[in-house]
């Protein structure tokens, strides 16, 4: 009995460090973007960001993705290279 006891209490602690984990991402991943302004008047350690406001579908968009690239080489991987500031 006493071993059922804690095999329950071992259950219940890692469920609930389990449980502790999910809350540990980001609560609204909606607002996890950041349009580059290209030509701001002082550059520090990166680029400003567009006004959210201002941010159309466009700016999220590339048409070169579908088109296939040669994996040939040794990693089999091809990079799009993507710059649209």
């Amino acid at each position: 009995m006493m071993k059922m006891g804690v095999h329950t209490l071992a259950t219940i602690a890692i469920l609930a460090l389990a449980s502790s984990l999910t809350y540990a991402s980001d609560p609204s991943q909606l607002q996890d973007f950041c349009v580059a302004i290209n030509d701001p008047p002082l550059f520090v350690n990166g680029k400003f960001c567009k006004d959210p406001m201002l941010a159309t579908p466009d700016d999220f968009f590339f048409p070169g993705l579908n088109i296939p690239r040669s994996t040939s080489k040794f990693t089999w991987i091809k990079c799009h290279s993507i710059r649209r500031y």
